[in-house]
């Protein structure tokens, strides 16, 4: 099996920037796109970033220019800076990646999310 855990949300202030980290572990061959979602109570998941295994990323429009996506293959973690963050940005974060597995399975695995709250 294969574990997605995300980790550093938490409370911070309009404006300010918070990293919040997904690391994979488990039965892993291979992991290619890897990427960060988000959701509001009530509301569709919605995306926020992608990054390919080369590194390619794309950013929604609402994101774009204040959120960083990134990854260290070695430790199989995808990051996600976050920057001039606006109450709008509050929501429950989760990973997911495309990974391969040592059966040579290919699936999408996603983690169990991380709240992040933009208040003052």
């Amino acid at each position: 099996q294969v574990q997605l855990v995300e980790s550093g949300g938490g409370l911070v202030q309009p404006g300010g920037s918070l990293r919040v980290s997904c690391a994979a572990s488990g039965s892993i061959f291979s992991i290619y796109t890897m990427g960060w979602h988000r959701q509001v109570p009530g509301k569709e998941r919605e995306l926020v970033a992608v990054i390919t295994t080369g590194g390619s990323t794309n950013y929604a429009g609402s994101v774009k220019g204040r959120f960083t996506i990134s990854r260290d293959n070695a430790k199989n973690t995808v990051y996600l800076q976050m920057s001039s963050l606006k109450p709008e940005d509050t929501a429950v974060y989760y990973c997911n990646a495309e990974v391969e597995t040592t059966t040579y399975r290919r699936m999408y695995y996603w983690g169990k999310g991380t709240l992040v709250t933009v208040s003052s």
